[in-house]
């Protein structure tokens, strides 16, 4: 195994040199000759807009893609990758947003599977003193003898980082890597980025969150619409610069503006457990409320029991004990139907999965929760005149770009996606909104349009609560935050007196420090 610091490289001090590079699906056309650089020794970081391209130049790199045109020099060498084995023999590794881990083999066994290097006789104890040593050296502890579904989501990304590192990886692609960590394991993983490009090594780094940007990269790469608007250096860019290079105009999040008063409770939640997967208590006597016109934010790592909560409070899994509230009435045993009719809507973390009808089109999946009811049925016939005109009216008042008669949603992209679920369920005037990680993997133009929406639910009156493990929208968009691990909730505060430091040791379960 090799664990030496990054191979000697040659050439003009450049790890990848990219010009012209176009790669089209379908005709149309994700990449538009591309020029990209990055030097050995660096953070470099890509960003742009949902269909920007990123993700197609990433894989490209990778081994994934090969493009259709243009120049790609790796250590100075034409390279022509044809499987991402390829890239990684050559020392490209990708850390992708969904991680590729064997979930019940060890921590070691996922770093050694598919090395072939290391013979045919393997020892399990020189296999996890490997794996620990690595994990020491950059900062990413984790038990090598752990099975993988036994890991935090968290730990599961210093696996899969750690992979690469074992194989000696001499370029380490990161998508959205912060998406599911504390702040204070993203700022672990930025002094692990900054170690790595220390030792020779570059990183590609892809973010939609401005202040990591600024914090981590040296050098800044965006693109728009599959083209590259230019490289900054990150020292002479703001947050503000890059919102605009990004979208091509003057960019600013919404936040909330404080309120004196609240209605009535609208959603009361009281000692409400709900079972996981495994029929282990995810959720364990949960109690808390959220009032008319108030956003309540709920934060927590991801698999501490918020994706269960969310279920236990629409009827998508009954809780098992404890009761469920809507204006004072009992709604804890009824179906998801009911739910709907009472006036609940919800925004799952998986769009397409869950929230989205992904064969059928924009304008389908628009009326999907009104198609029992007049204009869009009579009796037992649909009428597809009103799904036309409805989903045109919505298509327009959202802004939801890309339809195409005929076209299957699962076309758009993430940020249009996500605009269409949001309208379709806001416009049923619900009386509560849940809403989880509603602007995950989102860029800063569709995090704008999706925060105003959720904003304008506050307005109208709407009790709304916030599922989210990004720091930043809960502090900008919540009145009020609890926070959840292991299931319970650990930690309660106005928004005015929350912040990442406070939060973060909350969620890691350090309540007395955070307190």
């Amino acid at each position: 195994m090799a664990m030496t610091k990054a191979s000697p490289h040659s050439g003009d001090g450049l790890a990848v040199r990219l010009r012209g590079v176009s790669k089209s699906f379908y005709g149309v056309r994700a990449n538009d000759s591309v020029d990209f650089d990055l030097a050995w020794g660096e953070v470099h970081t890509l960003l742009g807009e949902n269909g920007a391209g990123k993700s197609t130049l990433c894989s490209i790199l990778a081994g994934l893609y090969r493009p259709d045109s243009g120049e790609f020099l790796f250590d100075g060498e034409p390279q022509a990758f044809k499987t991402p084995k390829d890239a990684f023999a050559a020392g490209i590794g990708m850390v992708y947003q969904h991680f590729r881990l064997v979930a019940n083999l060890t921590v070691a066994e996922n770093l050694a599977l598919g090395h072939g290097d290391l013979g045919v006789r393997i020892s399990q104890k020189d296999l996890e003193a490997r794996a620990a040593a690595l994990g020491e050296r950059y900062g990413l502890p984790v038990d090598p003898s752990a099975l993988v579904w036994q890991l935090s989501v968290g730990e599961q990304q210093r696996v899969e980082i750690l992979k690469l590192l074992y194989r000696d990886a001499r370029v380490l692609i990161l998508d959205e890597p912060t998406a599911v960590l504390t702040p204070q394991e993203a700022e672990q993983l930025f002094k692990t980025m900054r170690q790595m490009a220390a030792e020779g090594r570059s990183v590609i780094f892809v973010s939609h969150k401005l202040h990591e940007v600024i914090a981590v990269s040296d050098r800044v790469t965006v693109l728009r619409a599959g083209k590259s608007v230019g490289a900054v250096a990150t020292a002479d860019a703001s947050p503000k610069d890059l919102a605009r290079m990004m979208v091509g105009r003057d960019l600013e999040l919404p936040t909330r503006e404080a309120r004196d008063s609240y209605g009535d409770a609208v959603l009361a939640v009281k000692n409400m457990s709900v079972l996981g997967d495994r029929g282990n208590e995810a959720v364990h006597d949960v109690s808390f409320e959220v009032r008319s016109g108030e956003v309540v934010g709920v934060a927590g790592v991801s698999g501490n029991g918020q994706r269960e909560l969310a279920y236990g409070l629409v009827g998508l899994r009954p809780p098992t004990a404890g009761t469920v509230l809507l204006d004072g009435d009992d709604v804890t045993a009824t179906s998801v139907l009911d739910h709907i009719e009472k006036g609940f809507a919800y925004v799952p973390q998986s769009r397409l999965g869950m929230g989205l009808g992904p064969g059928l089109t924009t304008e389908d999946n628009l009326g999907l929760k009104a198609f029992r009811n007049p204009p869009f049925s009579i009796g037992p016939w649909l009428k597809a005149a009103a799904f036309k005109e409805q989903g045109a009216t919505l298509i327009d008042r959202y802004d939801i770009r890309g339809v195409r008669p005929g076209l299957p949603i699962r076309l758009l992209s993430g940020g249009n996606l996500q605009k269409a679920l949001i309208a379709r369920e806001v416009t049923l005037e619900p009386k509560v909104l849940i809403a989880r990680s509603p602007t995950r993997g989102l860029d800063v133009g569709a995090t704008e349009a999706v925060r105003n929406h959720v904003l304008s639910e506050r307005d109208r009156g709407t009790a709304v609560l916030l599922i989210s493990e990004d720091l930043d929208e809960l502090l900008a968009l919540s009145d009020r935050l609890v926070v959840m691990f292991d299931g319970r909730i650990v930690g309660e505060m106005p928004a005015e007196d929350a912040t990442a430091e406070n939060l973060g040791l909350l969620m890691g379960g350090t309540v007395s420090e955070a307190g």
